[in-house]
């Protein structure tokens, strides 16, 4: 939004307010991801820890699992309730991390697009930053927002991972002398550092940065454009123009209507159109991404003994799970995790779309 002219006289105080706004915004958009995340990740965990344990499967010669539904139970029978919950504060972080970027990105890399593309072709020479972009605009930032999050998101995800299959293993190899303690994530990480240095907490990167690029701009353009179907019938239902001034003002608001004039339903249902999105888009991508992840824990047997063998590469672990169990092995998990984020990720919009609306 440019400065008004009378702006010019007092050009030490007016940025300074300005640039206190903006820090704020970004404030209430950290606070409002994270919120929305925290929510949400505590709802879908014992879904996501499903999906892990049936991907991670797919290369051992032994299948643990015969769908979600048993390993839900075995996972309830073998670990009891908190089982279901192994590993959860990792991901509670991770997923207050992963939708506190993913939104404040999106929304800056939407300033960006106004400011560089649509500014200096639009008639008034400025874009508001409440006016809706064009469909592959919204895709384009929700692209770049994911791209960003994939780094903050990948040593989180790894970390989770891990502690998800620990009890798949601890009996027969950290038993000595009686059952051990499985260890917590500031160990798992630590001795991810120890044994791989920094470069290792980004172990599987590829393929959250695939899953995390298209993945968020299906995301956040399924929903953007759902939730504008949802407006423009409301409002054309709920207009009666009687006049061609009526008929005018009436266009104006269907057309500049935001998310802050979304009815929670409606945030709830476009929500749960962009969960199915993201995770039907590039779901191949998190399976070999998992595989990667906790091969050192479910598959340390399978070397040869000469020495340390070198990490799977992104290519390399999608070829062997191809070949493995086919294109249905690369969707292993993913029916339980397209159930859970539908509902998850209507928790995460319709929490940070009335938060918006409340707190601006």
């Amino acid at each position: 939004m440019e400065a008004p002219l009378d702006a010019m006289d007092s050009s030490f105080q007016k940025p300074v307010a300005v640039g206190q706004s903006q820090a704020i915004q970004v404030l209430k958009e950290i606070s409002y991801g994270s919120v929305a995340g925290m929510i949400s990740k505590v709802f879908e965990h014992p879904f996501d820890l499903t999906k892990v344990r049936l991907q991670s499967q797919v290369l051992e010669g032994t299948v643990r699992f015969n769908g979600p539904i048993d390993c839900l139970t075995k996972t309830f029978r073998n670990e009891g309730f908190l089982g279901l919950y192994r590993g959860l504060p990792a991901p509670v972080f991770g997923a207050m991390a992963e939708n506190a970027s993913l939104f404040l990105a999106y929304e800056q890399f939407k300033s960006l697009i106004r400011k560089t593309i649509l500014s200096p072709s639009s008639s008034s020479g400025s874009s508001s930053s409440d006016e809706p972009l064009p469909l592959r605009y919204n895709a384009l930032a929700a692209g770049g927002a994911g791209a960003v999050t994939s780094f903050i998101l990948t040593p989180i995800e790894l970390v989770k991972c891990k502690m998800q299959v620990q009890m798949l293993v601890a009996p027969s190899v950290n038993a000595v002398g009686g059952a051990v303690k499985p260890p917590g994530p500031i160990s798992v990480l630590l001795g991810v550092i120890r044994t791989t240095g920094l470069k290792g907490l980004w172990l599987g990167h590829t393929g959250t940065f695939i899953r995390e690029t298209g993945g968020t701009a299906a995301w956040f353009g399924t929903k953007e454009y759902v939730a504008g179907l949802l407006l423009r019938r409301r409002l054309s239902r709920t207009s009666h123009p009687n006049s061609d001034s009526d008929s005018r003002t009436t266009t104006t608001t269907a057309t500049t209507a935001t998310s802050k004039d979304l009815l929670p339903w409606e945030s709830a249902f476009s929500g749960a159109c962009a969960g199915a999105a993201f995770n039907i888009a590039l779901f191949p991508a998190d399976t070999v991404k998992s595989a990667m992840q906790t091969e050192e824990e479910l598959r340390k047997g399978t070397s040869t003994g000469a020495g340390v063998q070198p990490r799977s590469t992104f290519l390399g672990t999608f070829k062997k799970m191809y070949k493995a169990q086919g294109i249905r092995g690369l969707y292993a998990g993913c029916g339980v995790t397209v159930a859970r984020s539908i509902p998850s990720s209507a928790i995460i919009f319709v929490t940070y779309d009335e938060l918006k609306k409340m707190f601006g």
